[in-house]
């Protein structure tokens, strides 16, 4: 199998993988408390996506340190696990103060290694924070039931009681936010956790870390391993660890599903998306091509839940022209200048692989109504810049739809009814994300009732929930049965315990003792 890491595509973003050179700043592990240097002969290189400049290289951690990273996590969940509901939620309140004291410096890394505006980077921040935030109510979140008398003088009652070690396996895209997805909910839980974020960008993740030891996680609670395929079939394999989280591409959720379940342990994996947009002709206009452009090309498409499809029911099409017109506005640049709309992706190879399905659409017959491949920033020239691309009259055998994009690019679609439109999103494998555009509450509860995809918007474009609920993308999207964050994420890493008891009546005595107890 091909190197394996947490990006939406895998087999064309692949590192270069090289001996060390002493005079570019490595990145460390994190194995019981320390950052520590690997002793690997094998690095990956990471650049800056704006320059392609050489930023630093990130270690394939050996075997050895693998297993130091698991031996470290077991022996810090016994006594981890101990620690009362209420000493780990106070844990989760000094983190989510240090997330919002380090905001701008979190944003910083991330633009800088990740691609994407500084303002864009923050919101990346601002919604793995949420999911901290979330994670401070445990004290509601891990009840468990009871049922008092189920029986004369008998009482049943569960507790939700931590798995153990866990792990978690993130994508390039939303350096802060997945891993915030992912540990917090852990830990708060009870449990452990070894962290492989991607090694496209793993410094967002690196100063979490550094910010989760400075709230008061123990040494050895959480650990950071990097690496390719050999650090995903670790963490698929080690019979320390209980359950796996993941986000990124098919193949690579597909192939951590299969192994991860085939050795006995929980796994939920967010895979890849083709999220619609059916506009109707009733829809406010202006609100709905804000919306759609937005969604559409914000962080350059590197979103699994961008609206990367609009569907026009009847005479929507006419607006076309005007979100071309809208989308040809956007200004591309690198992240941290001033009105940057959107910066580059995230490698040479993405940027190619996006170009070559734009010019395979035009071949197949689509029309190429705005080309962004061309695009020029100034100071930037060897950046991975790709600008808003827009392609009308769109058919579904075509490749650019049938394959996830995964860049700053918007294929559209013509019906004549709702009813096709719904008809075009159930037949798509996918089923992460959807919305509609209209003043029809019936067309709106038509559309919600049956559109089978997990995550819906009535005239909101993205529609991912807040953490009070959970992140539910179905179907092709999602491998797994329990989701991420909200009331799911806690029951993904917890196991239900549950205690029948019996204490007869009869046994208790009445009499009260008056003298000295002796031992018999």
């Amino acid at each position: 199998m091909m190197s394996i890491h947490a990006l939406r595509h895998s087999r064309l973003l692949v590192p270069r993988v090289r001996c060390l050179s002493s005079s570019v700043p490595t990145v460390k592990l994190f194995i019981d408390g320390k950052f520590v240097e690997s002793k690997t002969k094998k690095w990956v290189d990471l650049y800056n996506p704006a320059t392609n400049q050489l930023l630093s290289r990130v270690p394939c951690a050996t075997q050895e340190e693998m297993n130091a990273a698991a031996e470290s996590s077991q022996a810090a969940f016994r006594s981890w696990r101990e620690i009362s509901a209420m000493s780990r939620q106070q844990v989760m309140f000094k983190l989510q103060h240090l997330i919002k004291e380090n905001m701008k410096k979190l944003a910083a890394s991330i633009t800088q290694e990740q691609g994407k505006t500084l303002a864009d980077a923050e919101g990346d921040v601002l919604r793995g924070l949420q999911v901290v935030e979330h994670a401070c109510s445990i004290t509601s979140l891990q009840l468990g039931e009871t049922l008092g008398s189920v029986s004369k003088d008998m009482d049943t009652y569960t507790f939700r009681e931590p798995l153990g070690v866990c792990a978690g396996v993130t994508p390039f895209n939303f350096p802060a936010m997945i891993p915030l997805w992912m540990f917090p909910m852990a830990l708060v839980c009870g449990n452990t956790c070894i962290m492989k974020p991607s090694e496209m960008d793993p410094g967002a993740c690196m100063m979490l870390v550094q910010l989760a030891k400075e709230a008061g996680v123990p040494d050895g609670v959480l650990n950071v391993i990097h690496g390719q395929k050999e650090a995903v079939d670790f963490v698929c394999d080690h019979p320390y660890i209980r359950a796996i989280s993941f986000v990124g591409s098919d193949r690579v959720g597909k192939y951590i599903y299969e192994r991860g379940s085939a050795n006995g342990k929980r796994v939920q994996s967010n895979l890849g998306a083709k999220n619609h947009g059916v506009i109707l002709p009733d829809a406010n206009k202006e609100h709905t091509i804000n919306q759609l452009v937005g969604a559409a090309f914000g962080a350059a498409g590197q979103r699994c839940m961008a609206l990367s499809t609009v569907i026009f029911v009847g005479k929507a099409k006419e607006w076309l022209p005007e979100i071309v017109e809208r989308a040809k506005k956007l200004k591309v640049n690198e992240g941290t200048q001033p009105g940057a709309d959107l910066g580059p992706l995230i490698s040479p190879s993405a940027k190619q692989r996006v170009c070559e399905l734009v010019q395979s659409g035009v071949a197949e017959g689509a029309k190429l109504m705005l080309d962004g491949r061309g695009v020029k920033v100034p100071g930037y020239e060897k950046g991975n810049f790709v600008g808003p691309t827009v392609l009308a009259e769109v058919k579904p055998d075509m490749k650019c739809y049938t394959e996830e994009i995964f860049g700053p690019v918007l294929v559209a679609m013509n019906v004549d009814s709702l009813d096709e439109a719904i008809e075009v999103i159930n037949k798509n494998p996918y089923g992460n994300g959807t919305a509609i555009f209209t003043n029809s509450g019936a067309a709106a509860r038509k559309f919600q009732n049956q559109v089978d995809v997990g995550q819906i918007g009535i005239n909101v474009p993205i529609p991912v929930p807040l953490p009070m609920f959970s992140f539910t993308g179905s179907r092709g999207s999602f491998r797994g049965d329990t989701h991420f964050y909200g009331k799911q994420g806690v029951q993904f890493y917890t196991q239900v315990k549950t205690i029948t008891s019996l204490w007869k009546q009869e046994d208790v005595s009445g009499a009260m003792p008056t003298v000295m107890p002796t031992l018999k």
